[in-house]
């Protein structure tokens, strides 16, 4: 058909055709060429990270270099981030030509001195305010310096707080030499859900343990105010269904009658919703088991009482024992982190209820391919906190149990707050009734907090912060009730800050510590990466090559690992001809892992991993540092596919699209 047609032009038309379509395929080929060479500026000494600024208050935007050129925008939205095209200087002013993504979107250019370099993509979050201070962002080091070095750093933090709050309401006057540019809101919290972002500039470590941050403070404003304003608590019991676990879900059936009834007499049937997940162990292996994890109910409150009652009664325990005393708990916390409908509740905890360990990634029937922290990361993102219930029974002991459980359920409930440490409970089980009594009083008490939390903020009462001083360790169940009153408090307080839209200060450049000034063994902040799409991926692709060539060596005790590693990373370098294997440094300096890893001031543990500590580690211990990065590799899918924190700061090319994932993910 195309042929015939061809032959229907005159030779005239034809050469005009061929012509014009020979012109536009110049124009394409120029054009894509054009893009492609159109990259923003490189950070010195590397060769995949660009140059990036964050403007001031102020800042506006040019047609071209010079305060005579056309303004396209007289001021900028303050704290907006631009990617850096060309450098130029003009008239004795240095001016930068900026766009808003990677992929040449040029916007125009700013003053640099209307800007602030970007140079590593490490970003801070507040950490709950389970007892710590409010920050406070100080104008410059010296003053910061003399407040922790200070006799009683937290008295001079303290009077400093007191006299900023004085200066905010009116009633002093703000002296010409007071050193505080702002702080965190004391009587609310910047909600976890608010996004926002806090770039780190500088750092330097005058204490040891605390390091002094430069930084902005930056709200992009991209939040949306949430329609459910009500405080709800969602409680769900993830159990271990397996044989001699029965007597326990049915002390937790009189546990959620009580608690029910107690919602009911409160008025707050339609704030207090309880759900249901069991799990058991590998279907594959054991098939006789029925299932490895599976949602019996999901969230109902008290004004479905007898649909969840009756969903309780109906987990009966397994016929037939399990492939291995751990069962597989982390499929039973994935299926509820991910499954339930967690979206009405802003309050919500999680019952991990179970006498064994639980299977990882080393098992070749675990079927999250997940460890502690990648489960515990999930549910930080989720906003749900676990409470570890682990009955300590005679078989657990037999099978020397006890201790592996201890260690991973602490590791899975850890707390930035030492005053809380963890939220690991032992339930002594020697004898079956005492377990089963002691049980019954820790759900019970915890729950009853949660209960008092939505009950206080309906009447429009504020908590208390409990003392800070732990319980004697013999009473369990006083223990458990103060961390999860000290949670309690701090809920309320995401609560009333993202009711009252409360943001993070927006300051230019401030200094602070990253530790609570009164209390220095509190971090202040939790250290992210701002990883975008583009980012995340090179580095899950590099990890994947250098797990893919451990596998293939089968021995990644010996030097082949470290040989292997060398291999991959000539595999996922841009520019292979300048990597060389350096006698003795550290993974982090060998340029094997992505460049936005080099040079933080926070590193983990294998990037500050030598060869000489690789050759001194166990087997075991060696194995455990590959299982972790394969943990970390699932939980780098899940980052991926969580298309609701993905976010971008206006036009974005979808692979500048950025996620704030934790340092402690990071391998």
């Amino acid at each position: 058909m195309r042929l015939r047609m061809l032959r229907t032009f005159r030779p005239g038309r034809l050469f005009i055709l061929m012509t014009v379509t020979v012109s536009c395929m110049i124009l394409m080929f120029v054009d894509i060429a054009a893009s492609q060479q159109c990259k923003p500026l490189l950070i010195p000494g590397k060769r995949t990270l660009f140059q990036r600024v964050v403007t001031h208050p102020g800042a506006s935007l040019y047609a071209a270099s010079g305060d005579s050129e056309t303004k396209l925008q007289d001021r900028i939205k303050p704290f907006t981030v631009y990617y850096v095209y060309e450098r130029a200087s003009r008239n004795e002013a240095n001016w930068l030509m900026v766009g808003s993504s990677s992929n040449c979107k040029i916007v125009g250019w700013v003053k640099e001195n209307m800007v602030s370099d970007w140079r590593h993509s490490l970003t801070l979050i507040f950490t709950e305010r389970t007892g710590r201070q409010p920050v406070l962002f100080f104008k410059d080091m010296q003053p910061l310096w003399e407040v922790a070095a200070s006799p009683s750093p937290g008295d001079a933090a303290t009077k400093i707080a007191s006299e900023f709050v004085a200066i905010k309401e009116g009633r002093t006057k703000r002296r010409s030499d007071f050193p505080i540019l702002a702080m965190e809101p004391p009587e609310e919290a910047v909600s976890k859900d608010r996004f926002y972002i806090m770039p780190i500039f500088e750092t330097a470590e005058l204490f040891e343990g605390v390091k002094f941050l430069k930084l902005a403070s930056i709200d992009p404003g991209t939040w949306q105010m949430p329609e459910e304003l009500d405080l709800r608590t969602g409680i769900v019991f993830v159990i271990d269904t397996t044989i001699s676990m029965k007597k326990y879900v049915d002390r937790t059936v009189m546990a959620v009658r009580k608690i029910y009834e107690a919602v009911e007499s409160a008025g707050l049937s339609d704030k207090v919703a309880f759900g249901l997940v069991a799990f058991r162990n590998s279907t594959e292996r054991s098939p006789e088991l029925g299932y490895i994890s599976k949602v019996i109910s999901d969230l109902r409150d008290g004004r479905e009482r007898a649909a969840f009652e009756l969903a309780l009664t109906s987990a009966e325990e397994a016929k037939a024992s399990s492939h291995s005393f751990n069962e597989d708990a982390f499929a039973g916390l994935k299926m509820a982190l991910e499954e339930l409908n967690w979206a009405p509740y802003l309050s919500r905890l999680i019952f991990l209820i179970t006498d064994a360990g639980a299977i990882r990634n080393d098992d070749p029937y675990s079927t999250t391919g997940m460890n502690e922290k990648g489960i515990a990361d999930m549910a930080a993102a989720k906003g749900v906190k676990i409470f570890a219930l682990h009955v300590k029974t005679p078989s657990g002991k037999r099978f020397n149990n006890h201790a592996y459980a201890e260690v991973q359920y602490r590791s899975l409930t850890g707390h930035s707050d030492e005053t809380i440490g963890d939220l690991y409970v032992p339930i002594e089980a020697e004898q079956p009734e005492t377990g089963v009594q002691g049980f019954g009083r820790v759900v019970e008490g915890v729950a009853a907090k949660m209960v008092d939390l939505v009950r206080a903020t309906a009447a429009g009462e504020r908590l208390s912060l409990p003392d800070q001083l732990s319980s004697p360790r013999v009473d369990v169940v006083a223990d458990v009730e103060r961390k999860a009153a000290i949670l309690g408090y701090a809920m309320q307080l995401d609560f009333l800050g993202r009711r009252g839209r409360i943001q993070a200060p927006k300051v230019v450049t401030s200094w602070v510590s990253d530790m609570d000034l009164v209390r220095p063994d509190i971090p202040s902040f939790q250290v992210t990466l701002m990883l975008t799409k583009n980012q995340l991926s090179d580095l899950h692709q590099r990890l994947k090559v250098i797990l893919d060539q451990a596998q293939r060596t089968k021995r990644t005790g010996a030097r082949d690992f470290f040989q292997s590693i060398l291999s991959a990373a000539v595999q996922t370098s841009r520019d292979p001809t300048q990597l060389g294997k350096r006698a003795n440094e550290e993974l982090g300096q060998l340029g094997i892992l992505a460049e936005f890893l080099d040079g933080l001031p926070y590193l983990s543990s294998i990037m500050r991993l030598k060869e000489e500590d690789w050759y001194r580690l166990s087997i075991g211990e060696q194995q455990a540092i590959v299982d972790d990065l394969k943990s970390k590799i699932r939980r780098y899918q899940q980052y991926h596919d969580d298309v609701e924190n993905w976010v971008g700061f206006g036009e974005t090319d979808p692979g500048d699209m950025v996620y704030r994932v934790p340092l402690s993910m990071m391998p």
